[in-house]
């Protein structure tokens, strides 16, 4: 199985060879994507010398900072060109567990078609949070999966892995969203188009270098955009019953 890691970069100097290091120590089979948004503290710089020094490791300059959702959409439509069988997410800052990519990888070859390193289920945890953020966290993601009906634990996440083959059955094209907001438009879509979607837990860690690229409008977009989904998701659930209904009475 030929597998791309996409890791998406901006301002992240100082954590890069860390990740770099656990995730192809973890995981030596890979294929690193490193999606540099046109940091301006070098760590585009940093990818390249990399990349020059293993060729498991490639770099995608991007002109400038587009968003985590732009970056990852770019990188699938690159892994899906080199003939990818599967594409992983991994952020750089060091937050999510290198031995995770080889169990979701494990996952993969069983069947499933998209796994997600979870926080949320029986033996996965978030270190270094204190209680009020894993509240913040935990209330987003069970309004996320009561609101678009998913038995997903944790619609969020951004440790996951995908087939090539349902990446290319969800419309990359036309996905929008950013931040947190687009780990769960791109759960609900990967549900919509039939997949078998399972959880690993994963025990994820506060930033161990750099600044977190958290803003309160990233919370925003993730709560508008649920709710729009939701109503949505309803009314055609409603326009669908109303068909079934009104169906005796044309014929």
């Amino acid at each position: 199985m030929r597998v791309v890691v996409l890791v998406p970069t901006y301002n992240e100097l100082e954590a890069l060879p860390v990740t770099m290091d656990r995730l192809l120590s973890a995981a030596p089979g890979v294929e690193v994507l490193v999606i540099d948004d046109a940091s301006p503290d070098g760590t585009g710089a940093l990818a390249d010398a990399m990349a020059a020094a293993d060729a498991r490791v490639t770099v995608l300059h991007r002109a400038r900072k587009e968003g985590l959702g732009a970056a990852y959409l770019h990188g699938m439509r690159v892994a899906l060109e080199r003939g990818a069988d599967a594409v992983v997410e991994f952020d750089a800052d060091g937050s999510h567990p290198a031995d995770a990519v080889p169990r979701m990888l494990a996952r993969l070859e069983a069947g499933a078609d998209l796994v997600i390193g979870s926080r949320w289920v029986p033996g996965g945890g978030i270190a270094d949070w204190p209680w009020q953020r894993q509240l913040i966290s935990r209330a987003g993601n069970l309004y996320a999966k009561v609101m678009l009906g998913s038995p997903v634990h944790d619609m969020t996440a951004g440790c996951r892995a995908y087939t090539a083959e349902l990446l290319r059955r969800i419309p990359l094209a036309e996905v929008r969203s950013q931040g947190y907001c687009f780990q769960i438009d791109m759960t609900r879509r990967a549900q919509e188009a039939g997949a078998v979607v399972e959880e690993v837990p994963i025990l994820f860690r506060e930033r161990e270098l750099g600044t977190s690229k958290m803003t309160p409008g990233i919370v925003r977009e993730a709560l508008t955009s649920v709710t729009g989904w939701a109503v949505g998701r309803a009314a055609r659930r409603f326009a669908e019953l109303l068909g079934v209904r009104r169906t005796p009475t044309f014929r």
